[in-house]
This record gives structure tokens, sequence and C-alpha cells, in this order.
């Protein structure tokens, strides 16, 4: 395994434990500003994640010492920016493959990188870009994902669920977390090797609602309409009754059955 991997994230210096940080994300950015050269693969892991964020200035809430919340740093300077979606697709298989080797089948990737079990999200990722100019000198990739967490706020129980209320049993975060990196490393290496070209189809089939009939609201209106497909760059299509249609993040937004 070349060096540049995550082939001693848990017996060497890649992981960093931290007991409670405003984001793995934006402690990971300080470092990479603030220090010397780190090694792709490095891995910030809190317990209390307290300021923790999703796609587009959204919250993520996860109880204190029950889920994971962790950011890795890659180096994917072979991919040019109008291909960092590819990065994305690869990241949201790779979390997929490993929780369904604990849940079983149910989990799927909602556009544009949500897991979910059924209809209720599991897990979710935030990928922040450093630039050098048309490629990607650098991605932190912040991911959380609900574990051991039995119960959930009010507001959030009709669309947030855990692995622990999938198997009804507690799982062990850092077993769970090497597991993810493990399918992560595998993955990634695949695309830095360019032998993914199958990539955009393995990522269509484990898309959440995929060729399936439901409602969405864009713009106030409520539409009915079948995700067909997800472009290179990541635009999701939507076949509705007025034709395909395609969407931006945040353009559009899935209304729960």
């Amino acid at each position: 395994m070349q060096n540049n991997t995550f082939s001693t994230l848990f017996v060497g210096q890649n992981l960093i434990k931290l007991l409670a940080v405003d984001s793995t994300n934006n402690f990971l950015k300080r470092m990479v500003s603030n220090s010397e050269p780190l090694p792709e693969g490095t891995v910030i892991m809190a317990e209390n994640q307290y300021e923790g964020r999703g796609q587009v200035g959204n919250k993520w809430h996860a109880e204190p010492g029950k889920n994971l919340t962790f950011s890795i740093l890659l180096h994917p300077s072979f991919l040019s920016l109008s291909e960092q979606f590819n990065l994305n697709m690869t990241i949201s298989i790779a979390i997929q493959k490993a929780l369904s080797g604990i849940t079983g089948t149910g989990l799927t990737v909602k556009w544009p990188n949500d897991i979910y079990f059924g209809d209720k999200k599991i897990g979710g990722m935030l990928l922040e870009n450093i630039v050098s100019g048309s490629r990607i000198k650098a991605c932190i990739v912040g991911i959380g994902i609900n574990v051991n967490q039995e119960v959930f706020e009010a507001e959030l129980q009709w669309r947030a669920g855990s692995i622990f209320q999938i198997l009804q049993r507690h799982v062990d975060l850092t077993a769970l977390l090497a597991e993810i990196c493990s399918h992560i490393e595998a993955e990634y290496l695949k695309l830095k090797s360019g032998s993914c070209t199958n990539l955009r189809n393995e990522y269509l089939n484990s898309l959440y609602r995929f060729n399936v009939k439901a409602n969405y609201r864009q713009n106030g209106e409520i539409i009915e309409g079948i995700i067909t497909d997800v472009s290179e760059s990541g635009l999701l299509s939507l076949e509705t009754s007025n034709g395909v249609k395609t969407y931006n993040f945040k353009e559009i937004e899935f209304i729960q059955s």
C-alpha cells in the first residue's frame, strides 16, 4: 500500500481524537493552514461536535459520545474542478457499502450525499475543496453517522434514524470508523487509478428514489416526478408531466410520503 493512503491510519499518527470541537472540518482546515503539510488520510474524530455543518449551511445534530463525527483529508490533485462530483459519488458509495455490511439491505444514497435507511437520514457529509488553478489541491471530507443514538429531538424523529434503531444494539465506534475508512480508501484508490468506469452507474443504482415516482417541492410548488439521472457535474434529472427538468443542490426539496 502506498504511503499516501490510509494504511497506517489506526496504528500510526494519522488519527487525531478530540473530546470536543466546533467542527472537525474547521479544525482540519486550521491544521492545513497552520502546520506542516499533513499526510493524505489524516482523520480528525470528535466525541462532541457542537457546530457540525451539512450542505449549504445546514447544521448536523449529533448526541455527544454516541455517533461518528469525523473529517478526512484527501489530496485529489488528479481531479479537475469539473470532475469534483466524482469524489462526491466515490465517498457516498464507500460509506453506503461500509454501513450495508452491518445493516444489510435498505441503505441508499439520497442525492447528493446523504445516507438513508428507508425514509430516514442515517448520515451525511460535507466536502470542502481547496483549489489550485483548475485542480483540487485538497479536499476535507466531513462525515457524520448516527450510530448509537437511541432517540432524537421531537422535530427530528420523523426524518432522522440511527444504526442502533436498525439493529437494536450498540456498535463499536472505533471499529466502525476503521471499516468506513477502509471502504473510502478502496473506492478512492479506484478513482485515482482511473478504474472506476462504472462509478456513475453504481451511484445511480444506490440512489434513494431512483426511478420511483414521488413528490418534490420547487419554489414553493409541489411537483410529482421520477429521478432518472444525475449528470457528471451532479445535476439531478427529474422526469415530470412537463418533461425532464434538471436541478442543482438545494433547488429542489424531497417531500416525505
